[in-house]
């Protein structure tokens, strides 16, 4: 199993529609930890560190839940740090 970090930016209508809400919820059941938050520029930004297939999971579950919101989505991968210990919803 390969632990990873990945940050994503998602672009669209994801502000005011519980994209926080529900990328928390949705991470803390599969198991991954890390942290989303809003954006000045009207983004959402997530990074979530876990086992690959955990990560690919809710991103799957993101894109079913609130894939309509979603107009673009760009990430980023590199190898997991261990820093987090849970998934929060930061402001």
């Amino acid at each position: 199993m390969t632990r990873q970090l990945r940050e994503v930016w998602f672009s669209g209508h994801v502000q005011g529609v519980g994209f926080r809400y529900t990328s928390c919820g949705l991470a803390r059941r599969i198991g991954v930890d890390g942290y989303v938050r809003n954006l000045p520029d009207g983004r959402v930004h997530l990074v979530v560190e876990g086992e690959v297939d955990e990560i690919d999971s809710l991103l799957a579950a993101i894109q079913e839940r609130l894939g309509p919101y979603i107009r673009e989505q760009r990430e980023d991968r590199r190898p997991a740090t261990g820093q987090f210990r849970q998934f929060d919803i930061r402001f």
